[in-house]
């Protein structure tokens, strides 16, 4: 370490360097999601166009070696000479940080642009880049490349190869962009055709006017290249009833209300099923909203409002009454909320929370004008009069379920009493480095106590299975004494109750076999926590631990196989002669070894759970989780691969 420290240990980073040092300040990470981040941020700039009314048409193509190409049929990316930088808008726009047509409201009235570094940062990312613009009847193109200095050992970021060059005429307008992913900047290139399908198929449902094909040259399906192609002209509405094609609607179509306020642009689409819980799915300039934001507090606001107001009007509720809560009409409800605005305010450059002020008020005064006209639509009774019946139902219900959430508090509060026998804590006192791993069955929950760290690491064995929370109502959740065990050892609470400062784990572990019952224990307990502790999830705080599945010993070498491709690499390496142990389940292991393969945080490998689509991952819980049946068999037979690591997560060696 250097004894003196002047301004000449100070580093200077230009042009696109600084994203090229700190990638994940700009895309996340450096895994799937900031890869996937790259064509989201150049999708975008397409969708922007379609937007605002000058496009209508974006493809996305991966090609096999790697790199993705763009096309939109919008304005173009500009071309003449910037005044002030004396090179070409393109030019600009891709090498410039903070450089962008979307500041104002002049160029765009909605953009889910905010900080003018997405085309700039995907090229600082890039091995190469190349932008093709049709525009006045003329072709233009401009190439850049990350330049290697053998000398100084340093890459050059998103370098020009030489100026915006005229090269041909059309008829055609837009911009077409390629660029292939730099391999030393990321764990992996390689991207998913299912993550980009269910991001371009939402972008469709959410822009009805807008038509988007993807084709895949990695994969050729039916003896052609693999391809999709999305246009939803019922826009949300079509989006609800995909969402809802698993559970059984209470009316149709959707309800669909839209309106404009303060030059805030509202739509949403709302339709009840016969579940019990409530899924709003939020958009601001088509970038999704998962942790909400003030878009959906005026929603809600608006809901809750209407519908009691209505409720009084009608006799439904008496003068004695009190109103029912939100939650009470929120129950069953599934709907998607998109607003388009300008100046948008996101907490982070992740875009996930809206925090603009006067986002509230406009949504709510959109909601509660156009829901009071529907409701007094002579047409729409029978749907009034079924939300209404199923509000009340769920008042009922919601007594039962306080009076069980009570009982949850009081035993929360003995801190860990009715635990005893079951939950093995910890030594160590520190939420933020401490673990809890919930354990399928007794015997396995031994060996993980013996086993385990005592300092950071608590145990909860499971003597039984929880309750499938996706066909329970929350007071029979509640009432389950595996649910509630889970609920106490964590101290967050549950539901509108859960607070995740309360959380006495920094890691929530699930630990079960690798087989049918063990899948299915994760499956449910996956559900409990995104049904009543999403937040959970969404901040990363739940794991699935991967024990192996085999043992390849030869004298004093001992290697353990997590898959078939792992076994017959260890077989390799020890040579004959070897002896080969297969892991039916957890409670075969002593604590040792259970130590060696799945609590050391030296040597395991977990996977972390995330949400980064909540639409699609409510879709995918209710179809494995729900009363359909047939479905559910559907897509296990299409899908199913208890090796593989889940869509939904993310393997990481701990």
């Amino acid at each position: 370490m250097a004894s003196e420290y002047g301004s000449s240990d100070i580093q200077v980073l230009e042009g696109l360097d600084a994203v090229r040092m700190r990638p994940g300040m700009y895309i996340g990470s450096t895994g799937s999601r900031g890869l996937h981040h790259l064509l989201w941020e150049i999708v975008d700039n397409g969708i922007d166009e379609v937007a605002n009314g000058f496009g209508d048409l974006v493809t996305v193509t991966l090609h096999k070696d790697g790199s993705v190409t763009v096309t939109d049929n919008g304005r173009g990316i500009p071309v003449d000479i910037h005044p002030k930088l004396g090179v070409s808008g393109v030019q600009v726009v891709f090498t410039q940080l903070h450089a962008g047509g979307k500041f104002d409201a002049h160029n765009y009235n909605y953009s889910g642009g905010l900080h003018g570094v997405g085309a700039s940062v995907v090229n600082a990312l890039s091995e190469w880049l190349t932008c093709e613009v049709y525009k006045d009847g003329y072709i233009y193109r401009q190439e850049f490349a990350s330049v290697y200095n053998e000398k100084t050992g340093k890459v050059s970021s998103g370098v020009p190869k030489g100026p915006l060059q005229k090269v041909g005429n059309t008829r055609k307008r837009g911009s077409v962009i390629t660029y292939k992913p730099d391999p030393r900047v990321f764990e992996s290139t390689h991207y998913s055709f299912e993550t980009i399908s269910r991001r371009l198929r939402d972008l469709a449902f959410l822009n009805n006017n807008l038509c988007i094909r993807l084709t895949d040259e990695r994969e050729r399906e039916d003896g052609a290249y693999k391809r999709r192609e999305y246009h939803f002209k019922g826009g949300l509405s079509d989006f609800v009833t995909y969402l809802n094609q698993d559970r059984t609607p209470l009316y149709q179509p959707p309800i669909f209300l839209t309106g404009k306020r303060d030059n805030i642009y509202v739509e949403a689409a709302i339709q009840y099923t016969d579940a019990y819980s409530d899924n709003l799915f939020s958009y601001v300039n088509n970038i999704p909203t998962t942790e909400g934001g003030t878009h959906e507090t005026g929603f809600k606001a608006a809901i809750t409002r209407v519908f009691n107001e209505f409720a009084r009007k009608n006799g439904i509720l008496k003068e004695k009454d009190n109103n029912l809560t939100g939650d009470d009409f929120r129950e069953g409800m599934t709907a998607v909320l998109s607003v388009k605005m300008q100046n948008i305010q996101f907490e982070g450059q992740t875009k996930t929370k809206l925090g603009n002020t006067e986002a509230r008020p406009a949504v709510e005064g959109v909601i509660a004008e156009q829901l009071t006209l529907y409701l007094e639509d002579i047409r729409n009774q029978a749907a009034a009069s079924t939300v209404l019946e199923k509000a009340v139902q769920a008042a009922r219900v919601r007594e039962a379920a306080r009076k069980a959430k009570d009982i949850a508090r009081k035993k929360n509060s003995l801190e860990g009493a009715p635990l005893v026998g079951k939950l093995a804590s910890c030594i160590g006192k520190d939420p933020t480095v401490n673990e809890l791993f919930i354990v399928e069955g007794d015997s396995a929950g031994g060996s993980a106590k013996q086993g385990r760290d005592r300092r950071f690491q608590a145990i909860l064995p499971l003597r039984g299975k929880p309750l499938n929370a996706e066909k329970k109502r929350l007071d029979e959740v509640l009432a389950n004494d595996e649910c509630r065990t889970i609920i106490t050892a964590l101290g967050t609470g549950i539901d509108e109750d859960f607070d995740i400062s309360a959380l006495k784990y920094d890691k929530v572990i699930i630990l079960s076999d690798a087989d049918q019952d063990g899948a299915h224990i994760r499956a449910i307990l996956l559900t409990f926590f995104f049904r009543y502790m999403r937040e959970l999830i969404s901040q990363g705080h739940v794991y699935i631990g991967m024990p192996p599945l085999y043992k390849v010993a030869r004298g004093k070498t001992t290697i353990y196989a997590y898959s078939d491709k792992e076994l017959n690499a260890a077989i390799r390496k020890v040579g004959k002669g070897y002896t080969l142990q297969r892991y039916k389940g957890l409670g075969e292991m002593n604590p040792e070894q259970l130590w060696d393969t799945t609590l050391n945080p030296e040597q395991r490998t977990m996977v972390r759970v995330t949400i980064d689509d909540a639409a699609e991952a409510d879709w995918l819980v209710t179809t494995l989780m729900g009363e359909k049946v047939e479905k559910r068999k559907i897509y296990i037979s299409e899908h199913a691969d208890f090796n593989k690591v889940d869509t939904f997560a993310q393997r990481e060696a701990r």
